[in-house]
């Protein structure tokens, strides 16, 4: 950069900044600006000509006032036209204003490209990183559309300076992130991998960037890379501090430039060529052996380089996962740094160890470190940390350890921070049946569990604790003791009192025996805990009662005495009120065949994935759960099985599925069995999808999706790209509570792969009059016609309420409308002219055909309308890009009224054609 000469300084602009630092009042401050935006407007209108030293003064206070948060509505001509100055400062000064004030929709923007073109067209250095610079600030699409193409060659030109080429690599970098789509991979996407053997460290560490980037896009065009930034790193892990000195950073060479060589190796499996994957183990084997050297500074910043270069190097031996001595080696590291004084360096060594866990090169030592680890959970101050000892130890965890870590974490639960105590809990019920040699440890420390933290263990434990009983002959008699002697605590967790009452109506006559357990005993120990329940644990323990009157028909008369009692046959709750009657009813009727008949035991539960392990899944996100199957999974996606691990597998009888569903079809039989013990619930399938106000939803995202007299949904929807997100609010129109509130998103297979859908928990009590909000997340992968669905389910008066509503998520919500000129839409439209990617629709009005509103529905629709384009004014022109996670599809469409016959002809031209029908079909019902 020139250096700025005395005379540069603007005397003018230090007088109004102190000015401003001296007033005494917010009033003063805006009285002092309001005058100086005065005079600059006056000057900038007056006659006289100013010259670039004043332009540039008062585009500088214009910056100023900007930044102290005031709106600045002129000047922006002044600094456009300080980018055709010859001097360094004027054209900085104008450069600035542009990166900070101009909208990427200015009118202006034509204007600051054309003076960007003449700089970068000047060789002139300064002036092209000047221009390399604004663009990378603004990165708006219209400035990708101009320069993409131009860039790069810049960058791979060989009289191309350094530091241009460092600017043009980011500025690239950048104009990927923000338009990908208009970046073109062409030759110069080889050439550019070979900035990698540039001399100049700083052109290789922004060419790194870069090529990391495109890599993840496109791996096969930049596989080329991989022996170059081997060939580069080896070079600086063997050179010594003083062989870099303008790139050393406290002893440490190169650091920055080393993590990003280490990411970009990252992009791709181990090398195939010996030689190459001989030198990258080299080069990975010298970082580790530098980081057992004595430190060369007592400074921080040495540590810190010296360690993100190790980390980065271990994230590379986790990701190839091929090399057991590498392993081995980067976890002993890692547990040097479990008992280091920074607490950064705690987390991180947590972090590591966790992925390491789940390879079978290192698992068993990791396993090693496990005291460290359990320290850990009980010292560390900060609760991140023994958050990432509580995933360490779930991942770490196999069958020679697991009592020792289940009786580790039902110790820590008991202090845990409340915000991780729920994870644990699943965890813990994970691990216990996992590796339950011994079904009664299994029972004795699930029910711990509910002893320790009742109110975090969610349905899906205590279900899992019925499920194995019930599944299990040899645990029911244990279970069944177990459960009883638990009851008799004169405070237990309502969840406890569930699996109680389920338990011993089931097998409640294996204990009978015993006169410390009758069954008069029994029923009355249940019957203390009823008053203290909620309504849906009441009506489990009425179901309870039934069974006890099949199992034991000595205490027939006592328990027809509770169910025909005033508090029960006129219960406010419909749902009490109702099973007390009918178990009453079946009581005196039935005969004791048909009595066994109707109560006899629950058969078993069919197989399903485990609702525990999936409802972790949905906490921690598929990514970030470490895999504890017994089977090691390397992070190539490969597993790995020992013979151990073939043979627990063929010798195991009690696979790791989910054996309980309350929202499924039950077994054939077992109809009368679920309907007396438990909820009803009527399939999803069965109920009828509301689609009413689903159409009007196509142009507009706000309003209301569904309403009865009951419930009324609301929707508020945002979308940029590829991404939305949906604000759904439901709002209880009684005065009465929803119980048991809950939602799920489902989709059909199809659009599971194109449309992601993840949706945020809901409260599960909706107080009368009340409005509870949840938000989706969503993701478009790739162009999808379906649309997913809202199922509601919640407890009314105790009548089971379901809904299903279809939610308006179109593929037109992911557009972005964009701007064209005449010449650019019909060269365009010429371009989309095959068969296949136009499709039309000629059909009849359904409402009025005003001009207004039909504007508002194409601007609804997402795209932008184009004025002026076709020659006929009163036809509608749009353009705009639907953008998926996998690619972008160019749309354009023209609308054409015929307000005599009452007709519309609808034309749509996109890449794809599946998506020009979809459009088609969408846009086509609104008219």
């Amino acid at each position: 950069m020139p250096a700025v000469s005395k005379g540069d300084g603007m005397r003018g602009l230090a007088v109004f900044i102190s000015d401003i630092r001296n007033c005494k009042s917010k009033e003063a401050e805006i009285k002092r600006i309001n005058k100086e935006l005065a005079n600059i407007r006056s000057k900038f209108k007056g006659d006289k000509a100013l010259d670039g030293y004043s332009k540039k003064k008062y585009v500088c206070k214009l910056l100023f006032i900007f930044l102290l948060g005031h709106d600045i509505d002129f000047g922006h001509m002044e600094a456009v036209n300080l980018l055709s100055s010859n001097k360094y400062t004027e054209k900085q000064i104008g450069y600035l204003f542009i990166s900070v004030l101009v909208n990427s929709n200015s009118d202006l923007i034509r204007l600051i490209n054309t003076g960007i073109k003449n700089d970068l067209a000047s060789c002139n250095p300064t002036f092209m990183n000047l221009a390399l610079h604004c663009i990378a600030n603004v990165g708006s699409r219209e400035m990708a559309e101009a320069f993409a193409s131009e860039i790069p060659r810049i960058l791979v030109a060989g009289d191309t300076m350094d530091s241009v080429k460092q600017s043009a690599a980011l500025c690239l970098l950048r104009l990927n992130r923000t338009s990908p789509d208009l970046v073109p991979m062409g030759e110069w996407t080889a050439r550019v991998v070979h900035l990698l053997n540039d001399q100049h460290l700083g052109v290789v560490t922004a060419a790194t960037s870069l090529i990391t980037t495109l890599a993840q896009k496109s791996p096969d065009d930049f596989k080329t890379s991989i022996s170059l930034a081997v060939a580069r790193l080896s070079r600086i892990v063997t050179s010594a501090s003083i062989d870099l000195q303008d790139y050393t950073y406290y002893f440490v060479a190169a650091p920055w430039l080393s993590v990003k060589l280490l990411r970009l190796l990252q992009c791709y499996p181990p090398p195939e060529d010996a030689a190459l994957r001989s030198r990258l183990t080299e080069c990975l084997e010298t970082i580790l052996n530098k980081a057992q050297e004595p430190p060369k500074s007592k400074k921080v910043q040495h540590s810190n380089a010296k360690n993100a270069v190790l980390f980065e190097a271990i994230s590379l031996i986790i990701h190839h996962d091929s090399e057991p001595t590498l392993l081995v080696r980067a976890c002993n590291q890692l547990g040097q740094f479990l008992q280091h004084r920074e607490t950064n360096l705690r987390y991180l060594a947590l972090e590591s160890m966790c992925t390491l866990a789940s390879s079978e090169f290192s698992h068993e030592t990791v396993k090693t470190h496990i005291e460290t680890v359990i320290n850990a959970l009980k010292t560390e101050r900060d609760v991140s940390v023994r958050q990432r000892a509580v995933d360490l130890l779930y991942a770490m965890c196999d069958r020679s350890n697991a009592k020792q870590i289940v009786a580790e974490m039902l110790s820590y639960l008991e202090t845990a921070d409340y915000s991780i105590r729920e994870e644990i809990v699943l965890k813990v019920a994970i691990l216990a049946e996992k590796y339950a040699v011994d079904y009664t440890w299994y029972v004795d420390t699930i029910l711990n569990l509910i002893r320790i933290a009742g109110d975090y263990v969610s349905e899906e434990v205590w279900y899992r604790v019925i499920q194995i009983v019930i599944n299990r002959d040899d645990v029911q008699g244990y279970a069944a003791k177990t459960v009883f002697e638990a009851l008799q605590a004169p405070a237990c967790h309502e969840n406890l009192v569930k699996v109680g009452g389920y338990i011993l109506g089931e097998f409640g006559n294996l204990i009978a025996g015993d006169s410390r357990s009758s069954p008069l005993v029994q029923f009355n120990l249940l019957h203390s805990k009823f008053h203290l329940c909620s309504v849906p644990t009441r009506a489990l323990l009425l179901s309870a009662y039934i069974k006890f009157i099949n199992l034991f028909p000595e205490v027939k008369t006592t328990i027809q005495d509770v169910l025909r009692s005033d508090s029960q046959l006129r219960n406010a709750d419909v749902e009490l009120q109702q099973r007390a009657v009918e178990y009453l009813r079946l009581s005196c009727i039935a005969s004791t065949d048909i009595l066994a008949t109707v109560l006899e035991e629950m058969p078993p539960f069919p197989e399903r994935e485990s609702s525990i392990l999936a409802k972790l899944k949905r906490k921690k996100g598929p990514g970030n759960l470490p895999d504890i199957d017994d089977s090691r999974r390397n992070v190539n996606g490969n597993t790995e099985h020992s013979e151990s691990t073939e043979e627990t597998k063929k010798g195991s009888t009690e696979p790791f599925t989910d054996l309980l569903n309350v929202n499924s079809t039950p077994p054939a039989g077992a109809s009368l069995l679920v309907d007396v013990f438990s909820e009803s619930s009527t399939s999803p399938a069965s109920i009828e999808v509301s689609e009413e106000h689903f159409p009007r939803f196509v142009c507009k995202n706000n309003g209301v999706i569904y309403e009865n007299q009951l419930l009324q949904i609301g929707l508020k929807s945002e979308y940029r790209q590829n991404l939305g997100r949906m604000y759904i609010f439901y709002g209880n129109k009684t005065s009465t509570q929803f119980l048991s509130f809950s939602t799920s998103v489902t989709s059909h297979d199809p659009l599971k792969t194109h449309l992601s859908v993840h949706a945020k928990p809901v409260d599960p009590i909706v107080e009368g009059g009340a409005q509870v909000q949840q938000i989706l997340n969503i993701e478009c992968v790739s162009d999808f016609t379906d649309a997913p669905v809202l199922n509601i389910q919640f407890r009314y008066g105790g009548t089971l309420q379901n809904i299903a509503v279809k939610l308006p998520v179109m593929l037109n919500k992911f557009f972005q409308p964009t701007e064209m000129t005449s010449q650019d839409f019909f060269q365009r439209w010429k371009q989309l002219g095959a068969p296949q990617q136009e499709v039309q629709k000629i059909f009849k009005a359904k409402h009025s055909m005003d001009t207004d509103v039909t504007k508002a529905k194409i601007l609804g629709f997402g795209v932008a309308l184009l004025d002026g384009v076709d020659p006929n004014p009163a036809n509608f022109v749009g353009a705009g890009v639907i953008h998926t996670k996998n690619t972008q599809v160019g749309c354009l469409l023209r609308l054409e009224p015929n307000t005599q016959a009452q007709m519309y002809r609808l034309t749509l031209r996109t890449s794809r054609d599946s998506v020009s029908q979809r459009l088609c079909d969408l846009l086509s019902e609104q008219f």
